[in-house]
């Protein structure tokens, strides 16, 4: 299967957790109140989230499935960024989640502090070629 190779290698260097139990992600799916796109359950069901480096200059913190819905509640993702679905960050000030309001779930960027759609940056059609853009980012990201 070389989609979760290629998302395995990228995510290499993360630290290692249990992959995520079809219990969680059927939870997951149920508290978000929506199915969650295929390359990213793939990438759960290897390894539930993850902190480290992704490639030699892109840090990230990938959440857990248990955590996806009272993370996003905590940050009130839907008060300031209706449609948006975070799933982690970079370790500091900036967001990584999809924008449910997209077809196909596009993986996107933003600030916490000041969340709102006006400030949402575009990272990736999908979730492994997120995960492989950040592998290859250079030292300016």
């Amino acid at each position: 299967m070389p989609m979760a190779h290629d998302m395995s290698s990228a995510a290499k260097d993360l630290d290692a957790r249990s992959p995520a139990t079809d219990i969680a992600l059927t939870q997951a799916e149920r508290e978000i109140g929506a199915k969650l796109p295929f390359e990213y359950l793939e990438f759960l069901k290897i390894r539930n989230g993850g902190e480290g480096f992704v490639g030699p200059n892109s840090y990230v913190m990938l959440w857990r499935a248990e955590e996806l819905a009272s993370l996003n509640q905590a940050y009130e993702v839907q008060k300031y960024a209706p449609g948006l679905l975070l799933f982690g960050s970079d370790g500091g000030g900036e967001a990584y989640g999809f924008d449910t309001r997209t077809s196909d779930w596009e993986i996107v960027q933003v600030p916490f502090v000041g969340m709102t759609w006006d400030l949402v940056w575009p990272l990736a059609k999908s979730f492994k070629e997120f995960l492989l853009q950040l592998a290859a980012a250079g030292p300016d990201g």
